[in-house]
């Protein structure tokens, strides 16, 4: 018995010595953690007319029990396309705050050589600090390139050096252009981007010009046009193309949407009307502009230069019982068989929302439209898949999914997609969507794109999908990450040319165009 005791005691000690050593251990390991700074670039263009893009941020921890540390230089690398695109590049200290901001800026250096050293003066106590390195483009910024940029060490007063840990993986960026900002023209907000090419190759865009503020209609909202001749490497001044007239606050129009018609070289607009408040909460049964919201058109014959008066097509449109009927935004198709084609919705006499379609069969003269799908669905796209059958790609306000039907009789009958609500994530939102022929290993091919946030639940990572077998599947390695920041989430597509995707959409109140090539999409 004494013997038990005595052998227990002494593997009682043993492990009451281990127990120590692995403590005193674990207490020198964690002591031991120092200075810590790691890099993280979000996946987002540089875009030309911004005064300050992201590029990257840095995370400096400071330990507790360290002395105030006092760092004095950023050491970093710019690839020579980015040397030749960047104007200036601006550090800002934003405190324990992870996110941009253009507050406390510390420096500001001309890029002149591809490596860089930007001289700071920074005191940091413990905590967590952050840092952001911003880049302005050139106005001679070729939006085909890209820029790659790394912090590959900080040094502190003492000419000590720390390396810099990178996380994430945006640090190689594509250039675009801010075609119109929030404030340009005294304009408060540009909203509702649709996109078209002509047979010219003229790129022509559409929006919403809200003068005043943010909101929807109904408010002083007019369409603008902006043009490029270039592939959208340049825009011409904005336009004016649809304006309802005096008084202008409550006399808006907006949500539009533009087709190119190949057999008569006409660009077509579409938009809603809102005489007082005649939009989505006041519109009300019957056809009267006084009463219920007005589908209008506008035409360019000069690849829109010039445009028509607007056309109001309600009367001959809207069924009388509907609360309301009018466009889907983004852009409309021209058929094989001549027909062109919006995407549309009406609400009807019990409110609820249904996406839909409205056509040409005579290149304008007159419109018409039918039932829809699928109830409780709105802002809606559509393509021709094969000749004669329309596929129609909607917001679905049950959240989640994009709901997806066809036709073969112009609406008359409806078929749900067996991809509708399942293979297209959305968090209620209005999207892109188009087919195109397309060059890809130098072959042609028809391929569909689909744009828009792709989440299930917030406006946020504006992505580039494409499906190789006309919408019946969309595999992940054909998709790429454009945006990833939360913006108003609105998009429009176009094909600048067969190997290359336009991309026109909405920031924080601006309106922002990238070129994509057609391979970083397919793989």
């Amino acid at each position: 018995m004494l013997k038990s005791t005595k052998k227990n005691m002494k593997q009682i000690k043993m492990s009451l010595g281990l127990l120590i050593v692995f403590t005193l251990f674990t207490l020198r390991t964690f002591s031991s953690v120092g200075i810590t700074i790691t890099a993280s670039s979000p996946v987002i263009p540089v875009l030309k007319g911004m005064e300050s893009n992201e590029l990257l941020s840095l995370r400096i921890y400071v330990p507790a029990g360290e002395k105030e540390i006092s760092f004095t230089n950023i050491s970093s690398i710019l690839n020579p396309d980015g040397l030749k695109s960047i104007e200036k590049i601006d550090v800002f200290f934003t405190q324990n705050e992870p996110f941009f901001a253009t507050k406390n800026k510390l420096a500001s250096i001309n890029p002149t050589s591809s490596k860089l050293n930007l001289p700071i003066n920074l005191k940091l106590k413990p905590g967590v600090n952050y840092l952001w390195l911003s880049a302005k483009l050139k106005e001679t910024a070729d939006i085909d390139s890209k820029i790659e940029f790394h912090v590959s060490q900080v040094e502190d007063a003492d000419s000590k050096k720390y390396e810099v840990i990178e996380e994430s993986d945006g640090y190689i960026k594509r250039i675009g252009v801010a075609v119109l900002r929030a404030g340009d023209n005294g304009v408060n907000t540009y909203r509702i981007p649709g996109i078209v090419t002509t047979d010219k190759g003229s790129l022509i865009a559409v929006y919403d010009i809200r003068y005043q503020n943010s909101k929807d209609l109904p408010g002083n909202i007019d369409v603008g046009l902006s043009r490029s001749t270039n592939g959208g490497k340049t825009w011409e001044p904005m336009k004016v193309i649809m304006d309802m007239g005096e008084p202008n606050e409550n006399n808006g129009i907006g949500d539009p949407a533009v087709l190119f018609d190949p057999v008569t070289k006409k660009i077509w607009v579409i938009a809603l009307w809102s005489k007082g408040n005649r939009s989505i909460a006041g519109s009300r049964p019957g056809l009267s502009e006084d009463v219920t919201g007005q589908m209008v058109l506008v035409s360019s014959d000069d690849d829109g230069l010039t445009w028509s008066s607007p056309k109001n097509i309600t009367s001959t449109t809207k069924n009388p019982k509907w609360n309301l009927f009018f466009n889907g935004p983004g852009s409309g198709i021209a058929m094989a068989n001549g027909k062109i084609v919006f995407a549309a919705q009406y609400w009807d006499e019990n409110a609820m929302p249904h996406s839909t379609l409205v056509y040409s069969a005579d290149h304008g003269k007159t419109w018409k439209t039918e039932y829809g799908p699928k109830s409780n669905t709105t802002e809606a796209q559509l393509i021709e898949t094969v000749q004669g059958t329309l596929m129609l790609n909607m917001r679905d306000n049950r959240g989640r999914y994009r709901s997806v039907a066809t036709t073969t009789d112009m609406g008359k009958t409806w078929t749900e997609h067996h991809t509708s609500y399942k293979a297209l994530q959305d968090p209620v939102c209005m999207a892109s969507f188009i087919k195109a022929k397309v060059s890809i290993k130098g072959k042609q091919k028809d391929v569909v794109f689909f744009g828009n946030d792709n989440t299930q639940s917030d406006r946020y990572n504006l992505t580039i999908k494409a499906s190789l077998d006309l919408g019946e599947s969309w595999i992940k390695k054909n998709e790429l990450l454009i945006d990833e920041r939360r913006f108003y989430g609105y998009s429009s597509l176009t094909m600048v040319d067969d190997k290359t995707v336009g991309f026109f959409y909405e920031g924080a109140k601006d309106l922002y165009f990238v070129r994509i090539p057609v391979n970083e999409i397919v793989k």
